[in-house]
């Protein structure tokens, strides 16, 4: 592995490869190591290495499990040679699909109602304030049963979106007007009996990829700032069937610049986690740029 490692996109591909076994690809581990080793010019991963790449990408690992991580990516490149080496013929349809159920497995079929799990009694809050760190399924028995209105609801979050959102930065649309006129409509329909099930009633935020008819859907890009799609996403389509309530859209990293990418382009190692990364970044006034579209 030793010469190769440190150059070529193939080399990188095996590198990375050994991490995707490995269950870390989703992680910020595999980038932060080759960009040491390309750093460094070095011939193979170290363990000095890895534990400052450890601190970037917010893990922990035991001496044993750096081991055998220094093991298997350093010494493993045989296994890679050996796979490609496998003659796969052009007729043969890549996977588009994985099953695991195993030859003779046999599972039930039968469609069923949807059945909710059993919450028993529950009792509206003194501090309405304490609804906000309510799960779903609470806020949704509070709503069949009419101790709470989808509008009160709805009109707590909005309030709490637009008290914090100047330290946050989470929202890019506030749809605040559309908000207020399906949580309305929520609670006609409840009152009039035509309950459409758990999440009558319930806000909701969209990641701003999600398009929503008449609201922008920026991809957290700014040549996209004012790209309206004039169609709902399927997601949003069913949300809305099920009565739910859409507060906003919601900040979406600027393709690849998010907080962990920041401190890996400003080479913060050490003891400096992402947690830290982040409080630094809201003291700079940096999120902005970060997390949504650039005013």
């Amino acid at each position: 592995m030793a010469g190769e490692l440190a150059s070529g996109p193939n080399q990188r591909r095996r590198f990375i490869e050994y991490f995707a076994l490995s269950g870390l690809s989703s992680t910020l581990l595999p980038g932060v190591l080759w960009a040491k080793l390309q750093e460094q010019r070095a011939q193979k991963i170290t363990l000095e290495m890895l534990r400052d790449a450890e601190e970037i990408a917010g893990l922990d690992f035991t001496d044993a499990q750096r081991e055998m991580m220094l093991k298997g990516v350093n010494q493993n490149r045989d296994i890679y040679k050996e796979l490609r080496q496998v003659d796969l013929d052009v007729s043969v349809p890549p996977a588009f699909r994985f099953s695991p159920i195993l030859p003779g497995m046999r599972f039930d079929t039968v469609k069923r109602p949807f059945r909710m799990s059993c919450i028993g009694a529950l009792k509206r809050p003194y501090d309405v304030e304490s609804l906000s760190f309510w799960p779903v399924t609470h806020l949704s028995a509070l709503i069949r049963s009419r101790q709470l209105a989808s509008l009160e609801l709805t009109e707590l979050y909005l309030d709490r979106l637009k008290r914090f959102d100047s330290v946050l930065k989470c929202v890019v649309t506030l749809t605040d007007d559309l908000a207020l006129k399906q949580a309305k409509q929520a609670d006609a329909e409840i009152k009039a009996g035509h309950y459409r099930g758990p999440l009558h009633g319930i806000p909701w935020g969209a990641k701003d990829l999600i398009a929503k008819s008449g609201y922008p859907t920026t991809w957290g890009a700014p040549p996209f700032r004012a790209q309206i799609i004039p169609i709902d996403a399927t997601v949003v389509e069913r949300l809305e069937k099920a009565g739910a309530v859409l507060l906003a859209k919601l900040a979406t990293g600027n393709w690849h610049m998010t907080i962990s990418g920041l401190a890996a382009r400003q080479k913060i190692h050490g003891t400096q986690r992402k947690a830290r990364v982040a409080h630094r970044l809201v003291r700079g006034r940096q999120l902005r740029q970060v997390w949504s579209v650039l005013p």
